[in-house]
């Protein structure tokens, strides 16, 4: 699932990636989250982000589970905070927009950076290192370009060219993203999944 709203969401001034909290509203989603998911999860990931931390601690207590952190659920980190730093929500934006309209996929706007084809592959990884070797009823906490380029990868498009970065650009904006948003991964067959929304705060 996504995390709840965070600072950067509701437009606040940027601050390294991983470090953004969530907002009020968003401790409210996370709180409300705890009663649409498993009593009993076979395991919790989460992104090491603190927004995505944050938002699955309730239900971890709820459940009396412990919280495990899975660096490859991060977000994509596009922009070196360094280049950023300060700005706000309307600053970062042209930055974001020319990201993708250079459609570089080994481009990276920074030296704490990555580029959209490390990403990829990054999600790549989980679905053939990770996903496959998950209990029933595993419950990861993460975030929406995230949750977008798995689908995306699950739908069987690429993710090599430029055309490719576009096409999942366009993709992934259209994509029912919200904060607390849920998705089900279910395994078909040994190596065929389905991702279906299962609703959200």
């Amino acid at each position: 699932m996504r995390h709840g709203e965070s600072r950067s969401n509701a437009g606040g001034v940027t601050m390294p990636h991983a470090e953004i909290p969530l907002t009020d509203k968003g401790r409210t989603e996370a709180a409300e989250l705890v009663n649409l998911l498993p009593v009993r999860p076979g395991k919790i990931l989460s992104s090491p982000f603190l927004r995505a931390v944050d938002t699955a601690q309730p239900y971890a207590e709820r459940v009396g589970a412990r919280v495990e952190l899975e660096p490859l659920l991060c977000e994509l980190n596009m922009i070196d905070p360094a280049l950023i730093s300060g700005l706000n929500h309307s600053q970062r934006r042209p930055i974001t927009e020319n990201f993708w309209h250079e459609a570089d996929p080994q481009m990276q706007l920074g030296e704490n950076a990555e580029s959209f084809e490390y990403f990829s592959g990054r999600v790549r990884t989980f679905r053939a290192a990770t996903l496959t070797s998950l209990p029933h009823n595993t419950v990861c906490f993460g975030h929406g370009i995230w949750i977008g380029m798995l689908a995306w990868q699950l739908l069987g498009f690429s993710c090599e060219t430029s055309y490719d970065m576009r096409l999942f650009r366009r993709f992934q904006t259209g994509f029912p993203l919200p904060n607390g948003v849920i998705y089900v991964a279910r395994e078909l067959k040994p190596g065929d999944w389905a991702l279906g929304a299962a609703g959200s705060v």
